[in-house]
């Protein structure tokens, strides 16, 4: 899949190489919170944080931003429990009719993390997910 990036969000991300030293594979603007998603290669997530969020600290300060740092990962399944992080979700299964949804098992105590703070977490993980993997939406189970 061909993702395509706003000259603003290329620069975030040379920005972000430069401060963290992992190149991200995406950098997706939210405006209406003031937000920028970055989403790093598999194994890369401790480095793009930093040492005690270092890092992350360093990119929001330079970029006025919030930060929000994803772990890609190689099936759609690991990519929406990455998304959803720190909730603890259990399982992700995908189901493709007329379209593809993802219903992850989230903790009963976790689903208000999953959500976030007016829906931002979930409709954060969603935008995410059908850049990556063309998922049309996410449901909590």
């Amino acid at each position: 899949m061909t993702l395509t990036l706003s000259d603003e969000a290329r620069r975030y991300i040379a920005l972000f190489d430069e401060e963290t030293d992992v190149p991200a594979v995406d950098c997706v603007l939210d405006d209406e919170y003031d937000r920028a998603a970055f989403v790093v290669p598999v194994g890369t997530m401790g480095q793009a944080i930093g040492p005690g969020g270092e890092h992350v600290r360093s990119v929001e300060s330079k970029l006025g931003r919030d930060v929000v740092v994803v772990e890609d990962a190689d099936t759609p399944e690991d990519f929406v429990a990455n998304a959803l992080a720190p909730a603890a979700v259990y399982n992700v299964t995908v189901s493709e009719n007329d379209t593809t949804v993802a219903y992850a098992e989230v903790d009963r105590e976790d689903h208000g993390v999953a959500i976030g703070k007016d829906g931002r977490r979930i409709d954060l993980a969603r935008r995410l997910a059908a850049r990556h993997f063309d998922i049309d939406d996410i449901e909590l189970a």
